[in-house]
Order: structure tokens, then sequence, then C-alpha cells
């Protein structure tokens, strides 16, 4: 199973002088993502490296930010993929403090920034979700469109050529009780219908 966080955590490291500023939060998506690097950007304009990692919705990143490759996103990446975590953005930012780690040092001070901060960590189970095509006469789209508000579902594509055509996504603990009303709507009407899309 997968989680993400309740809420933000940080965690600061001193290692031979350097600081490392580490910071995991939850996200929805990339855009969220790119949006809070780009703060961090401006709010830490003299740091020497801001490396992230994130993962969300099946897209992922990571860079190191000037430091030797492999040694600042992917062990970070490592750390969140060992806590089966997504929706989350790691980031790490480093004032270097005059002494070099080497690379399994800065492998250990970015991988161990990102594992302090989760041990504050609240951790919440994310549900797997279904996308759900509805197919349903014009006749019945108002019923179905006041089910979906019930449900605070938002069609994420509606089509209209000999019928109507919505899909929608839904988490699996909701997907039994949708599908019951759904067909309750007109049992007798072959036309209803509601299939998983691949």
């Amino acid at each position: 199973m997968k989680y993400t966080l309740a809420s933000p955590v940080h965690a600061e490291l001193v290692i031979k002088k350097s600081r490392f500023l580490a910071w995991v939060e939850p996200v929805a998506d990339k855009a969220q993502a790119q949006r809070r690097l780009a703060e961090l950007q401006q709010q830490f304009p003299d740091a020497r490296h801001l490396c992230f990692a994130f993962v969300s919705a099946g897209d992922s990143g990571m860079s190191d930010d000037g430091e030797p490759s492999g040694t600042a996103g992917k062990p970070m990446f490592n750390v969140l993929n060992h806590k089966q975590l997504d929706n989350v953005l790691a980031v790490v930012v480093r004032y270097f403090g005059g002494i070099k780690l080497g690379a399994g040092g800065l492998v250990r001070a970015y991988g161990g920034a990102v594992s302090q901060a989760l041990e504050t960590a609240d951790y919440i189970a994310l549900e797997t979700q279904h996308l759900l095509e509805l197919a349903l006469p014009f006749a019945l789209e108002s019923e179905v469109r006041r089910l979906l508000e019930l449900f605070a579902l938002t069609p994420m594509q509606v089509d209209y050529a000999e019928s109507v055509c919505m899909r929608v996504q839904m988490a699996d603990s909701r997907l039994d009780d949708f599908r019951a009303q759904f067909q309750a709507i007109a049992p007798a009407d072959p036309n209803l219908q509601l299939r998983p899309v691949d």
C-alpha cells in the first residue's frame, strides 16, 4: 500500500560544518511540486545546493543540483520509495561548510536528512483509485449528475454521441456503494452502464 503525509515535516542536520535543511511535504501533482520548489529557491537564494526528489500520481523526478551525479536526488528518492510514499516532495537545501564529504558522505547526508524529517511524520494510506466510464441515455443525465454531486465527483470527460459517456475517478472504498446507487437509477435500462477503464 502507498502512503502520503498528513502534513509537512522538517529536519536539520549539520555534518562537518555543512547544514542540510530538509522538508518532506504532501503534493497533489508535479505542478504543485514545481511551485513549491520555486518558492524554496526564492527563500534560500544563497544556498549552495537545493536538491529534490518527488513522486506523485505515477510521475517522479529528482535533481542533484550541482552535487556529484547520484549523490543527492537519488538517495532522497530511495528513502521515499522505501517508505512507500506517493504524492510527496522531498527537498534538501545545503549550505556548504568548507569540508568536502565525498560521494558516500553526501549520499548518507541527503538520504539521512530526509529520513530524519520522516521520523516525525504522520502517514495517511492512499486508496486505490478506479477510472470508470459511465454510459447513459440523455434522459438520465441529470439524475446521474446529482449522484456524482452526492459523491463529490466531477466528470473528467463527457462525450455526447448516441448517448452520454462520462469518465470519473473514484476511491476503492466508495466503488460498491456508487455502483449500487448508479444501477438503482434505472435497473431495467440496458443503456445505463458502468465499466472500468483499462
